[in-house]
């Protein structure tokens, strides 16, 4: 596995968006055109003390000359959010990856986006991308208030103004998001993506499916993986396939900080099975997955698995390492 090209870009420009959201614009330091990218993408941040988080790029797709991304500066942070909000600034250089995507949209005769607060950002860009392109679609934007609404007036004054419906948790019971009505009228020709708080994002594909989406229909992306229940924790052990050497696995610590103990690095960047950078093969041994970034059948297939975050079922797991 091999990490991400890593580029040099300045702020160019930092903007308090909403409450506790703050947005940044990022140039390349030498001038140059920055890479393409999608809608849906992200790129990850090299922050001040090694942090390294990712962001989802919410800009418009065709732009070349900027990336931006917008950071909520939460509470229950490890570190990321309250870094970015305090220590980077207007004109510092900071290192970024180049962007990828793991969220990308499908071609669909209608699209339904919704937003769960900073969930927004990879949805703010795909409505911009489907506007743009003339598609049929409609953006639900769920805030706890209009003053924790980023983006609101860029929205309003923009093409996606049409297709976008706000809804406040403070606001009145008519304007909520009756998210059963949204979902009312699943087809094999429309998609839906959905992206925020765990919390949110499990209400509203819970009830798509009940409502009879396909599977392969929905498509969300997390910020942060949920709570994991980690009492009933065994040890287990991991073979490296290279060397053969057996390593132990204590319940309370993660396959890739018991190997980089002993001298194995595993690529890492989330740290919390959301962002599939430390992404492993797994050649033998059946799999405890805990992340949010493969699939249903991916993870049925037991072929790969996040070791940040994912533990084993059987006693010994062979990686490809």
């Amino acid at each position: 596995m091999t990490a991400q090209e890593t580029l040099q870009v300045r702020v160019v420009k930092k903007q308090i968006e909403a409450e506790g959201i703050a947005s940044y614009e990022l140039a390349r330091v030498d001038g140059a055109a920055l890479p393409p990218f999608s809608a849906g993408s992200h790129i990850d941040v090299h922050l001040p003390g090694g942090l390294t988080r990712q962001y989802s790029l919410c800009n418009a797709s065709h732009e070349s000359h900027r990336y931006r991304i917008a950071v909520l500066r939460d509470a229950a942070s490890r570190g990321g959010s309250v870094a970015m909000h305090d220590s980077v600034h207007e004109g510092d250089v900071i290192a970024i990856s180049t962007p990828r995507n793991h969220f990308a949209l499908h071609p669909a005769q209608h699209t339904l986006l919704l937003a769960g607060g900073i969930g927004v950002t990879p949805l703010l860009c795909m409505a911009d991308r489907l506007a743009r392109t003339g598609a049929d679609f409609a953006l639900h934007y769920c805030t706890r208030s209009a003053e924790r609404t980023a983006f609101a007036a860029e929205i309003a004054a923009s093409a996606i103004a049409p297709h976008a419906h706000f809804h406040f948790d403070a606001g009145a019971p008519e304007q909520k998001l009756d998210t059963a009505a949204v979902l009312a009228a699943p087809d094999p020709d429309k998609r839906l993506y959905v992206c925020g708080p765990a919390g949110f994002i499990d209400h509203v594909v819970t009830t798509a499916k009940a409502l009879g989406w396909a599977q392969d229909h929905i498509h969300l992306e997390y910020f942060g993986a949920p709570a994991q229940d980690t009492s009933g924790d065994q040890g287990f052990e991991v073979r490296i396939a290279s060397t053969g050497k057996v390593y132990t696995i204590a319940p309370d610590v993660s396959v890739v900080e018991a190997l980089r103990v002993e001298g194995i690095d595993i690529l890492t960047s989330c740290e919390q099975g959301v962002c599939g950078t430390c992404l492993t093969r797994v050649l033998e041994g059946e799999v405890d997955h805990r992340d949010m970034y493969l699939t249903d059948e991916e993870k049925a297939a037991n072929e790969q698995f996040m070791p940040c975050c994912s533990r084993a079922r059987s006693k010994l797991l062979v990686l490809d390492l």
